[in-house]
């Protein structure tokens, strides 16, 4: 009775401890199965096994969330290979998982140590009888999290620098090679980091927020702080709204992203991220480049400044950056200051800071005394500017922002160009007087000549007509390039450089004379949707810019002539590889995976972070494009539509597209929105999944319509069976199923039942977050629906 006694109470103390306790005790262990949880239950610690992988890690998660979201790993690089694991705390403050020293601890030895979770998530060893200072916190060594309270920079007492580093995949929370960490150099920032690429900055902390990060000052709820001084130089974040529960983290494709947790949808939400645009790469118009989000190009080379290569900056590309037109002229102190306002900060790594300079007129002066300096701006935004930042470099990453948004910005020029910019003004106020004056002089030839305009418009037939409108080059808005430049660029448009034909026309390879490799596409004079098609592409891609959209360089107008200039896609159109029985091989699963999520974070841009809002209308495999590294571009925006900020849905007569890609309630009744590309999105996702055609499936028992037999499998078990067999067995059984539930969420029949892209790209990034049982597929098929005259084969634009 005695011995049953005493084991009922070792049970009852395991379960407390287990369940209610946030302390570790010394020589005390916590095995697996058991959690220590914090005091208001907010977080809990113990054993776990990422996504399908069978190795143990000792982590933090939210205990309270419906996802199980982890936020810290402890031995992310040691991982335990069996449950028996345990973690114990000795007498001298080490915490040991199975009596390994898995990251550093206190060098001193403490009287009576205790490790404690807080309630923030910090896992804490401290003096049992002190509980405000700490010899050790799990917040000095972050995974690829960053909490509210945690820091991330450097102590520059210890040379501890506190950096998140990704998961490597959603199996292995090992480090993976995308990072962000605190530059600590010149004016310090965030860099985010592709290896040893950097990819995004935030720019300087201003007084209020991130110079690359304008909204910071509009969020609600949140405290941030920046620390830059001879012990500390850190990023921080709190929430004064103790109801909001958010995380910052990098993800496993390099993205900065902060979500947010819906109570009442059960799920994250994505609430920003970076980066978002051209303008927010690293460097995205070169040295001495201006990128402008209002304008286009985005990129421009600032006043006094010419592009290295012309050539390549008329195809836009603006790697090399700009170079001055004149040098400056230190020794007489003639130079001067050309004033750039809304902007963001180029790279300061290198950049000079002066706190101690009270003024603006005191920081010009001191750029003039220093014959490095080429440019200076407010250290401190705020009480009308105080501190001095000097650059001494060429300046990188210069971006123009919104109005309201942004700070003056002060580039050296040489008096030569300041002068030729104010004589250039001085002739601008000329030309507009003369103009008046020519205006009153032939205000009647004027009215004769509209009137005959208008008459030869009424006669003239609708292709002349777009003929004259598409020869604008300010409507355009994209470089006009030489035919002559083509011709040779072709080799007067061979056949051999012929590298696909579709409906409006064949598509050449072509070499520019400084080696750079473009695609044209000639538009058929036969297509009788050529010069529409035409238009809109070159007007909606003019103001498109992402990494998941193929790039439109310029284009060109000769006599009948109609081209488009596009970047050079190496590897061709995702059809090429995914309906061929020999490409498809090399589509493992990984790349698979990449060309879903880039699809999807193209179509999210369109959707939801454009300057427009924009429908595609021709989602297929035809119009993916893969470049070198098999990174997925949408393209051929022909026939896509801008929607209104407050438009739910719209409907045409003429219904465009590509069966077995068009969602129902568009190829029946013309009606398309958004939800209409999450359609044919979801088409293509089970597409890439199972290496099957749905534009060329057959309505009959022993050729099933792809979406009938998606929909057959998963309502039968058996929906692995859908799978690529020439994917190979490295892959997740739990990730297939979860994609292939995706895919079906997008096809269903009911627009409002399927999600928008914002949603998907969570679905498609946090396998922690629990899917909807999808409802009954959409059926168009093939064999049912009107055929389409105009339709003709895809594009095999490369």
């Amino acid at each position: 009775m005695a011995q049953l006694l005493h084991q009922l109470v070792f049970v009852l103390v395991i379960f407390h401890f287990s369940m209610a306790t946030d302390t570790l005790y010394p020589n005390q262990s916590l095995q697996d199965g058991q959690t220590l949880v914090s005091a208001k239950e907010t977080f809990a610690l113990g054993f776990f096994s990422p996504g399908s992988s069978k190795n143990r890690y000792v982590g933090i998660w939210y205990n309270k969330l419906q996802e199980h979201t982890v936020v810290w790993v402890a031995n992310r690089g040691s991982p335990l290979a069996s449950t028996n694991g345990t973690m114990e705390l000795n007498n001298n403050g080490t915490l040991t998982i199975n009596s390994m020293i898995f990251l550093p601890m206190p060098s001193v030895n403490l009287t009576t140590p205790v490790a404690q979770l807080l309630d923030n998530g910090n896992f804490v060893i401290r003096e049992a009888i002190n509980s405000s200072e700490y010899a050790w916190q799990s917040f000095d060594y972050p995974t690829d999290t960053l909490l509210p309270g945690m820091k991330l920079g450097w102590d520059l007492t210890t040379g501890l620098n506190r950096n998140l580093i990704a998961w490597r995949s959603n199996d292995d929370p090992s480090a993976g090679p995308y990072a962000v960490s605190m530059d600590p150099r010149g004016d310090p920032q965030l860099i985010a980091w592709s290896g040893s690429v950097k990819s995004w900055r935030s720019g300087p902390w201003n007084g209020i927020e991130f110079s690359n990060i304008p909204e910071m000052s509009n969020y609600k709820g949140f405290q941030f702080y920046f620390v830059n001084n001879k012990d500390e130089i850190y990023y921080m974040y709190d929430m004064t709204d103790p109801t909001i529960v958010t995380r910052l983290m990098v993800n496993q494709s390099g993205m900065v992203e902060r979500f947010m947790w819906i109570e009442s949808a059960s799920s994250w939400y994505l609430f920003w991220y970076a980066p978002k645009s051209q303008c927010d790469q690293f460097s995205p118009c070169g040295p001495n480049g201006l990128c402008d989000l209002n304008g286009w190009p985005r990129c421009s080379c600032i006043q006094g400044f010419t592009p290295k290569s012309p050539q390549a900056w008329a195809l836009s590309d603006a790697s090399l950056g700009c170079v001055r037109r004149t040098e400056l002229d230190c020794r007489n102190k003639s130079d001067g200051f050309l004033t750039i306002s809304h902007t963001s900060l180029p790279e300061t790594s290198m950049a000079l800071v002066d706190m101690n300079i009270s003024s603006l007129d005191e920081c010009r002066a001191t750029c003039l005394t220093n014959c490095s300096c080429t440019a200076y701006a407010s250290a401190d935004i705020r009480a009308g500017g105080t501190g001095c930042i000097i650059w001494v470099t060429d300046l990188i990453g210069l971006g123009r922002r919104y109005p309201n948004t942004g700070q003056d910005f002060f580039v050296r020029l040489a008096a030569a160009d300041l002068a030729s910019m104010s004589s250039k003004s001085s002739k601008k106020k000329i030309v507009v007087l003369i103009t008046v004056c020519s205006v009153a002089i032939l205000f009647l030839s004027l009215i004769g000549i509209c009137a005959w305009r208008m008459k030869m418009r009424k006669a003239s037939v609708a292709q002349n007509h777009e003929e004259e409108e598409l020869s604008k080059e300010d409507e355009l808005e994209l470089p006009q390039i030489q035919w002559n430049t083509l011709m040779a660029a072709t080799a007067n448009f061979t056949a051999e450089n012929i590298l696909g034909e579709g409906g409006f026309g064949p598509v050449y390879k072509g070499k520019l004379a400084d080696g750079h490799e473009i695609a044209v596409k000639r538009l058929s004079r036969n297509s009788s949707q050529g010069l529409n098609e035409f238009k809109n592409e070159v007007i909606l891609m003019a103001k498109l810019q992402h990494r998941n959209l193929v790039r439109l360089l310029g284009y060109c107008i000769q006599g009948e002539e109609r081209m488009l200039v596009y970047e050079y896609m190496p590897k061709g159109s995702l059809d090429l590889f995914l309906f061929d029985n020999e490409q498809r091989g090399h589509l493992d699963w990984q790349i698979r995976l990449q060309i879903i999520e880039g699809i999807a974070r193209g179509l999210l841009y369109l959707h939801r972070d454009s300057r427009f809002r924009i429908i595609h209308r021709d989602l297929k495999a035809s119009n993916i494009l893969l470049d070198n590294e098999m990174n997925p571009k949408i393209s051929d925006f022909g026939m896509a539509r801008i929607f209104g900020e407050n438009d739910t849905l719209t409907k045409t007569r003429k219904v465009v597209g590509t069966y077995g890609y068009m969602a129902p309630e568009y190829a029946m009744e013309g009606i398309f929105s958004v939800k209409s590309d999450v359609f044919s999105f979801g088409v293509l996702v089970l597409e890439i999944l199972s290496g099957q055609r749905n534009s060329g499936s057959y309505c009959s028992e022993s050729h099933p319509y792809l979406l009938e037999n998606v929909w057959r499998l998963w309502n039968e078990g058996k929906a692995l069976d859908l799978l690529d067999p020439l994917i190979g067995n490295l892959f997740l059984v739990t990730q297939v199923t979860r994609y292939i539930n995706i895919g079906l969420l997008c096809v269903q029949g009911k627009p409002e039942d399927r999600p928008t892209m914002s949603s998907v790209v969570v679905m498609l990034s946090n396998n922690d977050t629990p899917l909807p049982n999808p409802k009954p597929p959409g059926f168009t098929p093939i064999v049912s629906a009107r055929p389409d005259p105009t339709q003709n084969p895809p594009d095999k634009l490369r």
